[in-house]
């Protein structure tokens, strides 16, 4: 008879070698003791916990699980609620800072917290971490909050059961995903694939911001430009409409040491003056795009964003990777390149039952902010005709 335990450490260094070895996750970058170690120790302000349940003696699954404070505006900043609802949440939680535990990794959008074996009984190991998750909140104070986050609709059928522990499912907004074709060799075959109006948005990217100086970064320039780059990060992130935490990127330093060419910060300069960046990790034939920076007052005139964009293509097609992942904020302009929304699903609970109550009625009528999509490829009878 199967039997399952749980265990939650509070660092990823007190999980064994012989437990990464049973999990069998490690080829995946997000669940690598390396990778969640650079987070952990680059960024002291966060609390990291890590569940991980065994069958038999077996480490069959492991729960990352990030505790912050978060600014209740923040939080609201993206949400489309009458007036009265949003005055609501700021009486229940006293338009303060507010402590959230999360599973999932809260600088990265997608499904980086929660990793199942595919031979255990899936329904019964959520149940246990659930119970787990719910056990932890008790013992936290203060907590206002618990999120679980990014689940693909493909996972709702496991996930679903989180509803069973008091948990609520919210739709956030969807991650642009790029698929890259096969017979794109270079840059030049995807704009081929491109129709006129949009070859030309990404030609004047590349003319407009050809007054930049770009280049990839060695381990050397991170400590050069460490606080230029901190810098031009948190000017970005204070424009975004969401931002849960500040990264401190010391976690970079880290991520170049242990993945060298897979993990990538191009530079750009103007005049000799760094003015923005974009970072990306290679992992698993995907192409995650990670934070950038930039210099807003110059964004206009020289393109600077714009030219990460095409640059993130650029970088994809080298790679020869099968999709990039842009996150999900400035959703319009990444479906200007091709990229297509990819819906995503959080659980969130409120450790009192009665504010419980009321979050799943504020959640009922959340509204995401809504966005044009493009659709710049030609069809392939547009194709056909162009060649």
């Amino acid at each position: 008879m199967s039997h399952l335990s749980v265990v939650t450490y509070n660092s990823v260094n007190q999980i064994s070698s012989k437990q990464w070895k049973e999990f069998e996750c490690t080829s995946n970058a997000y669940f690598s003791p390396e990778f969640l170690n650079s987070f952990e120790v680059s960024n002291p302000n966060i609390d990291f916990k890590y569940i991980v349940v065994e069958k038999n003696n077996n480490a069959v699954s492991i729960a990352i699980i990030q505790t912050i404070e978060l600014s209740v505006d923040v939080i609201l900043k993206n949400i489309k609620l009458a007036s009265w609802i949003k005055k609501l949440a700021h009486s229940l939680f006293c338009n303060n800072v507010i402590k959230i535990m999360t599973n999932g990794n809260i600088f990265l959008s997608g499904e980086h917290g929660l990793y199942l074996k595919n031979e255990i009984d899936k329904i019964k190991t959520i149940g246990v971490i659930a119970t787990e998750i719910n056990r932890i909140a008790k013992n936290t104070k203060p907590l206002h909050a618990i999120v679980l986050k990014d689940f693909l609709n493909d996972s709702l059928h496991l996930t679903s059961q989180f509803e069973d522990y008091g948990f609520t499912a919210m739709h956030v907004e969807p991650n642009l995903i790029l698929k890259l074709d096969s017979i794109w060799k270079n840059f030049d075959d995807y704009k081929k694939g491109l129709k006129s109006k949009y070859r030309v948005k990404v030609n004047k990217a590349d003319t407009s911001s050809s007054s930049l100086t770009a280049r990839l970064f060695t381990k050397d320039d991170f400590a050069t430009y460490k606080d230029e780059l901190q810098t031009l990060y948190e000017n970005t992130i204070a424009n975004a409409n969401f931002n849960a935490q500040v990264l401190n990127l010391d976690t970079y330093i880290h991520l170049r040491e242990i993945y060298h060419e897979d993990f990538i910060v191009k530079a750009y300069f103007l005049n000799g003056k760094l003015v923005g960046f974009l970072s990306a990790l290679a992992n698993n034939n995907h192409l995650d795009a990670h934070f950038i920076g930039l210099n807003y007052s110059l964004n206009r005139e020289h393109a600077i964003y714009p030219r990460i964009l095409n640059d993130y293509v650029r970088i994809g097609i080298e790679k020869r990777v099968s999709h990039i992942n842009f996150g999900r904020t400035a959703s319009e302009i990444k479906t200007t390149i091709g990229a297509i929304p990819v819906d995503l699903t959080c659980y969130i609970k409120h450790k009192r039952p009665f504010l419980n109550s009321i979050i799943r009625f504020i959640i009922k009528r959340v509204q995401l902010k809504e966005f044009k999509q493009h659709y710049p490829f030609k069809t392939k009878k547009e194709a056909i005709k162009a060649s």
